[in-house]
């Protein structure tokens, strides 16, 4: 017969790790899981200005995801978080510096990332991309976009005339809030002409997440959708 005692005997024996050692190693394991996931799966950014008003606000938590590009190419309209092309376009708009804390849990997606943008792909590699037909919308390959699903009502697509077809493997992008976004258009003079590589882009926003009241999933505007955009694309 066994008894309970003996039992309890046994359990302690098959313990090869103490308590404070089996936390470390789980804590590990996790921290090692959240660098996986954000390298390859999802990661976290704040939103740093009001470029991309009215669907983000100052330091809304946005959630990023890479799977969209694994095998697929990066598609007009969609809201990309990219890297600063060059170290050349946040000189202007700025972005909130992290502590030492929040850079350590940053490198394993546990806290929202700095040092990005993000902003619409509104043309990809071989688009005519311009500003403004006689209507005052923005182009691609002559075609307008209808630009009222993600606008302010009475913003216009754009004050500054642009007239760019976009290098192949990269992108044209403009925040939401275009009377206060320095995107391609105001980086016209750098190489690429204002565009983004491809290459720099971290993913595509998924949802916001935080604030509670303000989370909700994107929805790619209809206008994007237009087969007629694939005419008269440079290949």
């Amino acid at each position: 017969m066994t008894t309970g005692n003996g039992a309890s005997r046994r359990r302690r024996k098959r313990r090869t790790l103490p308590v404070w050692a089996e936390t470390v190693l789980l804590l590990v394991l996790a921290l090692l899981v959240s660098a996986v996931v954000k390298t390859f799966f999802v990661q976290m950014f704040f939103v740093p200005s009001g470029s991309m008003r009215p669907l983000f606000v100052e330091d809304d938590r946005i959630l990023v995801q890479k799977l969209s590009y694994w095998k697929g190419e990066v598609q007009r309209g969609d809201v990309v978080v990219f890297d600063d092309p060059g170290g050349q376009w946040l000189g202007r708009e700025g972005t909130a510096p992290l502590n030492r804390v929040q850079k350590g849990l940053s490198e394993v997606g546990l806290y929202p990332t700095g040092g990005h943008l993000v902003k619409r792909v509104i043309g990809v590699g071989g688009d005519h991309v311009t500003c403004c037909d006689p209507k005052g919308r923005v182009t691609v390959n002559g075609v307008p976009l209808n630009e009222k699903a993600y606008l302010n009502t009475g913003v216009a697509p754009s004050d500054r005339p642009f007239n760019v077809t976009v290098t192949p493997g990269r992108l044209w992008v403009m925040g939401d809030n275009r009377s206060n976004s320095e995107d391609s258009r105001f980086h016209q003079e750098l190489p690429g002409e204002g565009t983004v590589p491809e290459k720099d882009v971290v993913g595509k926003v998924w949802a916001i997440v935080w604030p509670l009241s303000r989370a909700h999933l994107l929805h790619e505007p209809k206008t994007f959708e237009n087969p007629r955009l694939e005419v008269g694309r440079q290949r």
